[in-house]
């Protein structure tokens, strides 16, 4: 638009002033026009992004990681543990081995108990700090079951026997046996103080921790605790581990089971005694 202005200019005003006067004129309007652009400066580098570093930990996050969520890590399913009780707990027929260590001990030459009416218990139970054990016992084939049941339940309640080994190991002697707190079934043996073959004679019985739960009978007149190391825990209305009363776990599940307690009897006391009475 200024070119068409300066040319309707040069054709109407031929004087030299007037011609100078309109080249500064123009010249002053191109300069207006084309003012010169302030120095361009040059770029600077771009700053280097912030490096954030995790605490005790050599890898370094950069801002744009920060908000990716790591995957979480797939959990993988425990396999659950199937629990068969007959492999823990089970009853198999005497064997050679077996029979042959119980000659003489628990087993005597004028037994009247045939071999073949017994069975061995392979058992598991716990120590009063619950660690677990592996425990046997001989007892008849008529209620092997029944035992296999009952130790079965204690174990899993966590119920605490001492120790459960054959009285074989004690050559038989029941008072060894009730002195270091064995619990046992199966042993051919008279009752304490007669001539009549106990239950235990016949496999009938079981004594459950023996020493805290001791036999108290009288001998011509005089009280007899049974066993000597078990005196102390002959007064019931005293607390002590290992203890059986009508509120003990044991106490329910042998009755429960068709067992009789020796803590009920009224003449003696057998605080450690469950038996079957049928033979």
């Amino acid at each position: 638009m200024l070119m068409c202005k300066n040319h309707h200019m040069k054709h109407h005003i031929k004087t030299p002033s007037i011609i100078a006067l309109f080249i500064t004129f123009a010249l002053a309007a191109s300069a207006c026009k084309k003012a010169p652009e302030p120095p361009v400066q040059a770029a600077s580098a771009q700053p280097s992004q912030p490096v954030i570093t995790i605490e005790d930990d050599t890898e370094t996050i950069r801002p744009e990681q920060i908000d990716a969520q790591p995957e979480e890590p797939v959990q993988e399913e425990a396999e659950e543990t199937s629990y068969d009780p007959a492999d823990y707990f089970y009853a198999e027929e005497i064997s050679d081995e077996l029979f042959a260590k119980m000659q003489g001990k628990s087993y005597p030459q004028d037994c009247e108990i045939s071999r073949d009416d017994l069975r061995h218990l392979c058992l598991l139970y716990k120590d009063i700090n619950g660690e677990t054990h592996e425990g046997e016992m001989v007892c008849n084939l008529a209620i092997a079951d029944r035992l296999i049941d009952i130790f079965r339940q204690l174990y899993e309640a966590d119920y605490p026997i001492e120790k459960m080994v054959l009285i074989d190991e004690y050559g038989g002697d029941d008072d060894a046996s009730m002195e270091d707190n064995n619990t046992s079934c199966f042993n051919y043996r008279v009752v304490s103080g007669t001539k009549k073959i106990s239950r235990h004679g016949y496999g009938m019985a079981v004594d459950l921790n023996p020493r805290y739960n001791p036999y108290v009978h009288t001998v011509d007149g005089e009280t007899v605790i049974e066993p000597v190391n078990g005196q102390e825990f002959a007064d019931r209305s005293a607390d002590f581990d290992y203890k059986i009363d009508k509120d003990d776990l044991a106490y329910k599940l042998f009755t429960g089971a068709g067992f009789t307690w020796g803590g009920s009897w009224k003449t003696m006391k057998d605080y450690q005694h469950f038996q079957i009475d049928a033979k």
